[in-house]
């Protein structure tokens, strides 16, 4: 990230720039029958029926601290807390509504709990705050995107503000410091920029991502979002970006029944998001229980083992346009230039030109091996003058992993 882009954030934000990889978590009553996070308006639950979960809601091997120590061992940062999602179910003692985890069997804080962990432990903690809520009598659901249909004559936008204002409110001021604010879902896309002043004013290190009532800090790409064909001409990004994919192919929340993305398939965006400046947030749904589904915990600590060996490459400095190779991205850190190959590579040779400056080394970061090099073009680039070209690449032994190579 340029800094330029950098000097975008103050009193303590800069953070945003320096942890890069986060855990996002999606929990809240939905993961009971562990259908979807939406599953309310997906499977069509009427809203009487779903607000009886809360009689079941007991996540008595929930341990914030087990949490920690998967995102940590795995190399995240940080992390995001569904707060409270579409459903409208808090995880907090709020005393603005009386669907919230102290009126469950729990009755315990959540938001408290994992606040104190990340506190002790020196993880940033985010609060996710879905604006769209569909228990709350004042907020307008009328059938758009995300919304149910309850009621498409009485609804009262200025009520459902006041009750959104006083739950941030809570959220600012209770916990110690939060580092950022996660807004979803601004379907009637209302502009206040009163709410985001008070948290500002509250907590002056959070960051406030784009979908909420202003432009915020950052953006914030999911799912398939393809980091190379967002830029094609200077691939780094112009403004501070998050990019964020769930584990599960089909939910965000835990679902008894899912397909799961390969470890792959994250390394490839992680290496793209982050080799361009970005940031990369990695959600898993924990079971109604607290802990989160094996598949998942064996997802996240591949990736870490992973990460961790190319975590220089990934968070050095976007050098855009080192090499004529668009198949591969590059970062930088003084003299040391870092390749990134989010695509698998096709030979065991790479050339780097236009480079001329023979390195004093060559460090595969998967292995630690070094990598031969050679000044001398293959025998079809002779006519193109001399350039750095690697050589001798284990090509057949990466298959595994997204290859990040580091010249010195």
């Amino acid at each position: 990230m340029s800094n330029t882009a950098k000097r975008v954030f103050n009193d303590g934000r800069d953070w945003f720039f320096e942890k890069r990889f986060g855990l996002f978590v999606h929990w809240g009553l939905y993961a009971i029958n562990g259908l979807h996070e939406q599953e309310q308006q997906r499977y069509g639950v009427a809203a009487d029926e779903y607000v009886k979960l809360i009689n079941k809601f007991n996540p008595l091997k929930f341990n914030p601290d087990h949490w920690l120590d998967l995102a940590q061992e795995a190399g995240m940062e940080y992390l995001v807390l569904t707060a409270k999602h579409h459903d409208g179910f808090c995880l907090w003692d709020t005393k603005l509504t009386d669907f919230n985890v102290m009126n469950s069997p729990y009755k315990k804080d959540i938001v408290a709990m994992l606040a104190e962990a990340c506190h002790r432990r020196g993880i940033n903690l985010e609060i996710y705050y879905s604006v769209v809520d569909w228990h709350h009598p004042a907020y307008p659901n009328i059938g758009r995107h995300h919304e149910i249909m309850s009621d498409p004559v009485n609804h009262y936008w200025d009520k459902y503000m006041d009750f959104l204002k006083g739950q941030i409110r809570e959220l600012c001021s209770n916990y110690g410091a939060i580092h950022g604010i996660w807004w979803d879902m601004n379907v009637p896309q209302h502009k206040d920029p009163s709410v985001h002043e008070m948290i500002r004013k509250l907590q002056p290190s959070a960051l406030i991502n784009n979908r909420g009532f202003d432009n915020g800090d950052y953006s914030t790409p999911e799912r398939d979002f393809d980091p190379e064909g967002a830029n094609p001409d200077e691939r780094a990004f112009k403004r501070p970006t998050e990019a964020c994919q769930s584990v599960g192919v089909n939910s965000w929340g835990y679902r008894r029944d899912e397909d799961y993305f390969s470890v792959k398939y994250f390394q490839r965006n992680i290496a793209k998001t982050l080799a361009m400046g970005g940031n990369y947030l990695l959600n898993a749904g924990p079971e109604a229980n607290g802990e989160f589904p094996a598949e998942s915990v064996s997802i996240i600590e591949e990736l870490g083992k992973w990460y961790k060996k190319v975590k220089d490459a990934l968070t050095a400095e976007p050098a855009p346009g080192l090499i004529d190779n668009r198949s591969v991205l590059t970062t930088r850190k003084g003299e040391t230039i870092y390749i990134v190959c989010p695509d698998d590579l096709d030979c065991e040779t790479l050339s780097l030109r236009p480079l001329d400056r023979e390195p004093k080394e060559v460090v595969l970061l998967n292995t630690g091996e070094n990598v031969q090099f050679t000044m001398e073009p293959t025998v079809y680039e002779m006519a193109k003058g001399k350039a750095l070209r690697l050589r001798k690449i284990p090509v057949n032994r990466l298959n595994g992993e997204v290859a990040v190579i580091k010249v010195i």
